[in-house]
């Protein structure tokens, strides 16, 4: 499915100006960048740039696509000619998925024309922004729950196609795995899952409900033992599986305390080998609180998928050097509280005894060079994109986030970890 008509109408009206005024094929730069993190936060994490190389692959405008910008007045004949044959012919260079950014870090580079390169900006921010935000609250909560078990499950709390895209960022952070199976099948994510409290209530009996899912599932399975009494439940639970049940999930209540009796009436019963899985509307602070509780696993939906409270991470695309001639000219935006600085940049992270110490921004050459080739005059890099990019994102993501100072992990609001210099 061409992903075409996933942009604002202006990105259109440029290009048909464009044309018209001849300075459509001009050569630009562009540049996405976030002027400052999400209030507090001490970084953020990238992700999407996979997703973002596949929907620039499938970026083209076919005939339904020319029909409706021509019927609704969109575009003009000229310009549907030239969105006929466009195909992204520039280069991306960019961080890796998985990388951690900062105040200004140029995330993305995009050299082309400017009617290639303005028309993908839509594409380019919504993807990136989105993901990013996800992965960046999904690294914090990953943080938080140490070397427990976490898994995404908020694919009901979010668009159908932002609850894959949310799973798989979660995914590339740590998460252990998911509940939504299209992010199984087309990112590799693992999946995860056994029944609500609907199951339970079908049946006219608890122990019935226990019964028909065990008998399915086997003991490895999970039961939900907070339907009705949790002790009940839970001693059902150990009767009916002579003590083997993997794991119980609690959903409700004041988690710590019902936890630690669950615990405690779960050894006295012999099954001091059944996990506790905890849900119910969890975020980073929480998690946080629970880490002295008898806990063992978490499922987080709701505040994953929205970021946390932050939803954005703030990425914007601006305009930073254009061609005149065998020239090159430095653009800037000028705006009050929204400037920006022009030129062409490079970046690379300055890293000490293995701990990141500036995020160097400019004609940066030391450090750690952070810009990857992503997309070389039209050709995508295909090692970023699908499951084997994911997996590459994780390891990647492993490897960056060990370089983040200790400050840097403190879940209250804070300055950025590594502060931005300009060189």
């Amino acid at each position: 499915m061409t992903t075409a008509l996933l942009t604002d109408r202006y990105e259109l009206t440029m290009v048909q100006a464009a044309l018209r005024s001849g300075k459509s094929e001009r050569k630009t730069v562009f540049e996405v960048f976030t002027r400052n993190l999400p209030a507090g936060r001490r970084y953020g994490v990238v992700a999407g740039v996979g997703r973002l190389l596949s929907a620039i692959e499938d970026f083209k405008f076919e005939e339904p696509e020319i029909e409706f910008l021509l019927s609704d007045g969109i575009v003009d004949a000229e310009t549907a000619e030239w969105l006929k044959g466009f195909r992204f012919s520039g280069s991306i260079h960019g961080y890796r998925e998985g990388e951690l950014f900062f105040a200004n870090s140029p995330v993305l580079t995009v050299e082309s024309t400017f009617a290639e390169a303005v028309i993908l900006e839509t594409l380019i921010l919504s993807t990136l922004n989105y993901d990013s935000a996800v992965a960046s609250a999904a690294a914090r909560m990953r943080f938080a729950a140490g070397n427990r078990y976490l898994a995404e499950m908020g694919a009901r709390r979010a668009n159908e196609h932002a609850a894959v895209a949310a799973a798989r960022a979660a995914f590339i952070v740590g998460f252990d795995a998911t509940s939504n199976l299209e992010a199984g099948r087309s990112f590799g994510v693992p999946t995860m899952g056994t029944s609500a409290h609907s199951f339970t209530l079908l049946h006219d009996t608890e122990t019935e409900a226990f019964e028909s899912q065990i008998e399915v599932m086997g003991v490895g399975t999970t039961l939900l033992v907070d339907t009705f009494d949790v002790e009940e439940a839970v001693r059902e639970a150990v009767r009916l599986t002579d003590g083997k049940i993997a794991a119980v999930r609690l959903d409700s209540g004041d988690l710590s305390v019902a936890a630690t009796k669950v615990r405690e009436l779960l050894d006295s019963l012999g099954a001091r080998d059944t996990k506790i899985v905890v849900t119910s509307d969890l975020d980073e602070n929480t998690i946080a609180a629970l880490a002295a509780a008898p806990v063992d696993r978490y499922g987080v939906g709701t505040s994953l998928v929205t970021g946390s409270g932050h939803p954005t991470v703030g990425f914007v695309y601006k305009l930073v050097s254009h061609a005149a001639g065998d020239e090159w000219v430095d653009v800037a935006k000028e705006s009050r509280n929204k400037t920006n600085r022009g030129g062409k940049k490079s970046a690379s992270r300055l890293v000490v005894d293995g701990i990141a110490t500036a995020e160097l921004v400019g004609s940066a050459s030391e450090g750690r060079a952070l810009q990857v080739p992503l997309i070389i005059d039209g050709k995508v890099d295909l090692s970023a994109i699908g499951i084997a990019g994911v997996t590459a994102a994780r390891a990647h993501h492993q490897m960056a986030i060990k370089e983040l100072p200790a400050a840097g992990f403190r879940l209250s609001s804070g300055e950025p970890a590594v502060p931005t210099t300009f060189v």
